[in-house]
This record gives C-alpha cells, structure tokens and sequence, in this order.
C-alpha cells in the first residue's frame, strides 16, 4: 500500500475514533427510529423521510456530538493515557491542531443546520454546545453534577426531536425516565472503571470522593429504579412485542446489579459498562416492535375530543 494511502486511512481510523463513529451511527439509527416509532406516530414514513427540518436536526446533533467528543478527548488526553493507552495512540495519529479546528467546523456546521430550522433550533445548539464544553471543561470534575450533567446531555439530542414533532405522551415521558435511570447507571460503572485515571489527575467523580462501595449502592438504586417506569410502560397497550425488550432488560439490569457487587477490576467495570451498552443499542432496534397504529387511535382521539 503506498505510504500516502496508509496515512489517508489511518487518519480516517483515528478521527473515527476520536468522534466515536460507532456511537454517532447508534445516535442517527436512535434519532430516526424514535421520530417513526415514537416521536410522530400519526405521520406516513414518506412524510419522516421527506422532513427536511428533521434532517436537519438529526445532522446538527451528529456534528455537535461528534464536536463534543473531539473537546471531551482534549480535555482527558492524560486520564485516557492511563485508563485507555490503546485508544488514545489510535486517537493521537492526527495532530491535535486539526482536532481542534474539526471541533471548531463541526460546532459551526451543527449551528447552520439548526439555524435553517428556526431561530430557536440554533439557539437550542449553541446551549447544547457551550453544555458540552462546560461538562468537559468543569462540570466533570464535581461527583453529582458531573453524573447528572452528562445523563442530561447524553438525553438531549432526542430531546430536540422530540421539541420537533410536539407529541408531549405519558408513554414517552415514561420511556425517558427508564432511560434516565439507565444511562445514570451506566455513568456510575464508567466511573468506577476509569477510578486509576481520576484519582492520578485529581478529577473528583464520585467515584474518587465517595469511594467504591458508594458509588454501587447509587448504581444499584439507579438500576432498580428502572424497574418502575418498565412496570409502568407493560401498561401501555402500544408497547407491543417492544415488551420482550423490557422483559430482557430486567434480566439483563438484574444480572448487573449482582455482578457489579462482585467486581473489583477494571476490565470487570467495563464489561459491565458495554453489557449496558449493549442493552442501550438493542432499545433503540426494537422501538421497530411498537404497535403505532395504537398511539394514532389515542392521537386521533385526542384531536376529536379537543375539537367536540
């Protein structure tokens, strides 16, 4: 392979990874799905599809995550060195003056794309974006409020859909508060992996200033905390065959909340972290299995009422 070639690709590779490629194509998958499944039920697909503005949204929040990722790793470059020395020679291939100016161009981008929108959608991104650097820049730092900073900021992005398609349902705010709690979790776990990392650079995650055992009786109250929205959410007839999800997601919660008690070392700390990524990607797949014919009958209804 000539030389130019392997550096072009392996640019390629090391921006992809710097970006989180992986998590940027879950992300577009998540945004589309939930505007067909959940977001807007009483639309045709050739309505979504033909949607310019969702397009747009969806384009903005992919740039400004990807941005997000690129400051994230700016500001962590040392505590990855030790938590993750693989991935950070990957990410380190490309100089970190054109990560920066990438940063810089994809906040932009995400920006214009709001901007044709509306005035309010460009507004909501530059929040979104000055959010993220704060969180990575400070917020990080501080045990509670770096937990629940990046929660919301994880949630955010279907929360822009969700502002789109104006379908306030007592089925979707259920859905986001078993979310909330799960990705919570998953926070919590993540900082127990990356304590070594935390603790050498004075970062106090809660880990670092609450200690181990704190940090898993807050995750494990955050794990079965899921299990109320997941009780509500079996009363909702429109969950349809997506029940087997949830059915899944309690094993899967329950499974994790006992290991997580037995685990001490880092690898442990993130298989728990992927198990509950993975559990996070299979959600987003089978928002395919909600029944929309029963959300655009209650839709329908609600109309009817508003306008006897």
């Amino acid at each position: 392979m000539p030389p130019k070639v392997k550096s072009f690709l392996l640019t390629i590779f090391s921006l992809f990874s710097v970006v989180r490629g992986y998590n940027i194509l879950v992300l577009i998958a998540a945004q589309y799905l939930a505007s067909i499944f959940i977001f807007s039920p009483e639309k045709s697909l050739s309505q979504i599809l033909f949607d310019l503005h969702l397009h747009y949204l969806i384009l903005a929040t992919v740039c400004v995550v990807s941005a997000g990722y690129i400051i994230n790793h700016f500001y962590d470059e040392k505590i990855d060195q030790i938590n993750r020395p693989i991935k950070t020679g990957i990410d380190n291939y490309v100089r970190q003056e054109v990560k920066l100016s990438l940063y810089f161009f994809l906040n932009f981008l995400g920006f214009l794309f709001g901007a044709l929108v509306s005035f309010k959608a460009a507004g909501f991104f530059v929040v979104y974006i000055f959010g993220i650097w704060l969180y990575s820049h400070k917020l990080k730092k501080y045990p509670f409020i770096g937990l629940l900073t990046a929660t919301v900021l994880t949630i955010m992005p279907f929360f822009v859909v969700f502002i789109h398609f104006k379908n306030f349902s007592g089925f979707i705010f259920t859905h986001a508060i078993f979310l909330f709690f799960l990705l919570m979790a998953r926070e919590l776990i993540k900082d127990l992996g990356n304590f070594k990392g935390a603790l050498v650079h004075n970062y106090n995650t809660y880990t670092v200033t609450y200690g181990e055992v704190k940090t898993k009786q807050l995750s494990t109250v955050l794990l079965a905390s899921t299990i109320i929205p997941v009780i509500v959410l079996f009363e909702y007839p429109e969950l349809a065959l997506m029940r087997y999800y949830f059915y899944l997601s309690l094993g899967v919660i329950l499974f994790t909340g006992i290991f997580l008690w037995r685990s001490h070392t880092t690898n442990q700390y993130r298989l728990l972290h992927n198990i509950i990524k993975l559990l996070l990607l299979a959600g987003v797949f089978s928002l395919v299995f909600i029944d929309t014919s029963l959300i655009v009958e209650k839709v329908i209804n609600k109309l009817s009422y508003h306008f006897i």
